[in-house]
């Protein structure tokens, strides 16, 4: 059993910097990378991307990242895990496999998939049996969207990427998993922590927590002093050291920039929680008010006294479905009156789709540089202004209306007012849509397994 461990974050998101994940196996002493490429909307761009090609529906870098990163990886003994499977894990992993074979390293690379996270077939089934599939947020019924469905993803928890490990894997990689379990996992395989040590596996949560969006935590998106953080562009990406008691320490490598202070842990601790005292997932229901956090020194903090209740009986289920189409056109005007000149723009606009009687079921207007973060609220002419971008966008269940629209932004150049310029990429492209759709299922009716390649 080892005194600690080190877990480090390499990617927060699906296009985050692709440097990370290498500068953490080269730059120091680590025994797991993390590597978290979903978020609720990067699962809809999958399940898009499926549907168009049956071999998509994975984050693209990850195999890549790995053919560079594989012989550091088996010469330093460090463990991977991963959501980089999306919709498609045994596509991502075959892929793996084939990199690892072509680089003489298929006997000493073992790769992991855990599934059972997509039940997308048993929906008919679990209705029948009694789910409900209510929407979390607007408790609209299931019926509204079943018929448009695209993927439904259960977030499992951190057991059955223990079991990975367990097989010594290498590589683990999952479809939808909770993003913290990817390091609560590697703590509960080192340290014997039981599935029902609800402390324990909250100080896993909470740790899990704190890195799975990346630099977040060790100095970018940083709102305290953010010009003060050094050398951002290498910033070092967070680490965790692990104690077997659910101690742990935030850190980084040190000759990386960026910085990890009690206000930095902080920031990211409140990041997209809900309720502190009741953050649920699906190993444990962690209390991060219960935490204590101490300066340990330069880019060193200390994170004691976590704790846990029981988990829920249900889990919650990621679920996309088909909603129409969107297109966007941009029109920039430069000085004088460039915010003037952008309102007429847009009521130009407006005007004309209310004439066309288009079935739209959403048309946004901004000006960028305006009022595009703070609307009302900032709705002034602002006369001194540089230059003010017009964006106008709609949405509709008709992709001919949304293809007509395309048309009425580019005749501004001419007929509207003056100074209109950044009109060379041509009329907006009309994109399907895919609508989000947050629900629950019941543990009971969801069986992970893992599977060795």
């Amino acid at each position: 059993m080892s005194h600690s461990i080190r877990i480090a974050a390499g990617q927060g998101f699906w296009g985050d910097w692709l440097e990370a994940p290498v500068r953490q196996v080269l730059l120091g002493p680590i025994d797991y990378l993390m590597l978290d490429y979903l978020a609720e909307v990067t699962m809809s761009i999958l399940a898009k991307q499926k549907s168009r090609r049956p071999d998509a529906g994975y984050a693209r870098d990850f195999p890549a990242l790995m053919a560079q990163l594989l012989p550091e990886l088996v010469d330093r003994k460090v463990k991977v895990l991963t959501n980089a499977g999306g919709v498609n894990p045994r596509a991502c992993a075959e892929l793996v496999r084939q990199h690892a074979e072509a680089l003489g390293l298929g006997d000493k690379v073992r790769i992991a998939i855990v599934t059972g996270d997509d039940i997308l077939d048993q929906l008919d089934q679990l209705l029948v049996q009694g789910e409900m599939f209510e929407n979390l947020d607007t408790a609209r019924p299931f019926s509204d969207v079943r018929q448009r469905i695209q993927s439904a993803n259960v977030y499992l928890g951190a057991e059955p990427l223990v079991e990975a490990l367990k097989s010594d894997a290498t590589i683990v990689i999952t479809g939808r998993v909770s993003d913290a379990s990817l390091a609560l996992a590697p703590a509960m395989h080192e340290f014997g922590w039981k599935p029902d040590e609800w402390d324990r596996l909250a100080a896993g949560v909470i740790a899990g927590h704190i890195i799975e969006c990346g630099a977040q935590s060790s100095g970018g998106n940083y709102s305290f002093d953010w010009e003060a953080v050094p050398n951002a562009a290498e910033i070092g990406f967070p680490i965790i050291e692990m104690a077997a008691d659910g101690s742990f320490v935030v850190t980084k490598h040190e000759q990386t920039g960026g910085l990890v202070t009690i206000e930095s842990v902080k920031e990211q601790l409140v990041y997209e929680i809900g309720d502190p005292t009741r953050y649920i997932g699906p190993d444990v229901v962690a209390d991060f008010t219960s935490i204590t956090l101490s300066d340990e020194g330069p880019n060193r903090v200390r994170v004691t006294g976590a704790k846990g209740t029981a988990r829920p009986n249900t889990l919650k289920v990621s679920v996309s479905y088909r909603d129409g189409f969107m297109a966007a056109g941009t029109m920039l005007y430069s000085w004088p009156d460039a915010v003037r000149k952008a309102k007429v723009a847009g009521d130009i606009v407006s005007r004309r789709l209310a004439a066309l009687a288009l079935p739209l079921d959403r048309i946004h207007t901004e000006i960028i540089g305006a009022n595009a973060c703070h609307g009302a609220i900032s709705d002034g002419d602002y006369p001194d202004a540089p230059e003010a971008l017009l964006r106008v966008a709609v949405h509709g269940q008709v992709r001919d209306a949304v293809e007509r629209f395309t048309r009425e932004v580019a005749p501004l150049v001419l007929g509207g007012p003056p100074g209109a310029t950044g009109y060379a990429g041509g009329k907006g492209a009309v994109q399907e849509v895919f609508g989000y759709w947050p629900t629950t299922v019941a543990r009971t009716n969801v069986k992970a397994s893992v599977t060795l390649l």
